[in-house]
């Protein structure tokens, strides 16, 4: 049997700068933190962090006055951001850049009043941060798009002065058709000067439709609550390729290697790099393994600083 590794895979910039900011934070204040929502969408890491101290919450009314609370790399809207001040809490923010620069062109466009349309799925934690960036009090409204028949149907009140943004874990090809339906619908809507969709997202599905063309079945290491990490399994699976997501090796079952010969692994953007090992340590018990890739991941160039009271210590 043959395994194929996708590269890049893993871990990107965004998730190794939460999941250390936890860690530093634990080191500085000691246990317990407090962290708003999973601070990175895998059950491994957040397992982990929870051993270490970490008490992941949803709302910030868990989180006693005064102690220390992180907000997630998905971010958080206005309202959180509020009632954590109110709460007279010490926050740290994990939230990604490349979220947080979607949330600035949110706010942008509510300060001038602009229509704005969101490209992404509801109830997903960056798209609720995402929203909640936008002030509807000043006289505009922001929209939620999930598919393309949302694109076709949606009506808004000023499509003469209308922006869109995107979450940045979408499928590259889904969105693009839904942002044509849209321009189609609103030839003047107004996108962003580069795409919402982050790097590590666009990489990971680049380099999962080059491992479908080589793979008779293609394993996903990520949790089912992450975004990039379901949208690798889609894309494999459009390929034609048998594909499935797995938390850790022990959800690997033995029917789905019969008959197949060439195995194609990748991993989400939150999904430790030790899983993807421990995955192919399982498969060469059970069969003769001839692994054609190297683990070494490819350097994506992309490193987010710590903030900067996190950066002596």
């Amino acid at each position: 049997m043959q395994i194929r590794l996708a590269n890049p895979r893993g871990f990107c910039a965004g998730v190794d700068r939460a999941i250390e900011i936890v860690r530093k934070v634990l080191e500085i204040k000691g246990a317990p933190v407090y962290v708003k929502h999973e601070v990175v969408h895998n059950r491994t890491v957040v397992d982990e962090l929870k051993n270490l101290g970490a008490i992941f919450i949803e709302d910030i009314d868990e989180v006693p006055i005064g102690e220390t609370l992180i907000y997630s790399a998905h971010g958080v809207s206005k309202s959180v951001q509020i009632d954590s001040d109110q709460r007279n809490l010490h926050v740290f923010d994990a939230t990604c850049p490349l979220v947080s620069k979607v949330h600035a062109e949110v706010q942008m466009y509510s300060k001038i009043s602009r229509e704005c349309i969101l490209i992404g799925h509801a109830n997903h934690p960056e798209v609720e941060g995402t929203m909640g960036q936008y002030n509807v009090s000043l006289g505009g409204r922001i929209y939620l798009v999930e598919s393309l028949s949302d694109a076709q149907t949606i009506e808004v009140k000023n499509p003469d002065d209308l922006a869109y943004v995107t979450q940045t874990t979408l499928s590259i090809d889904d969105t693009e058709k839904i942002i044509k339906a849209l321009k189609s619908r609103f030839p003047k809507m107004k996108g962003p000067r580069k795409d919402d969709i982050c790097y590590a997202t666009q990489n990971r599905q680049d380099s999962v439709k080059q491992l479908a063309l080589e793979s008779d079945l293609i394993l996903v290491v990520g949790s089912k609550n992450s975004s990039n990490s379901n949208r690798l399994r889609e894309i494999a699976e459009r390929s034609g390729v048998e594909s499935y997501l797995i938390d850790t090796a022990r959800d690997l079952k033995p029917e789905w290697f019969v008959s197949k010969f060439s195995i194609g692994i990748t991993s989400g953007a939150s999904a430790p790099e030790h899983i993807v090992k421990e995955v192919i340590e399982v498969i060469e018990k059970e069969y003769e393994v001839n692994l054609l890739s190297s683990y070494k991941r490819i350097d994506e160039g992309v490193a987010f600083r710590l903030p900067k009271e996190l950066r002596s210590r």
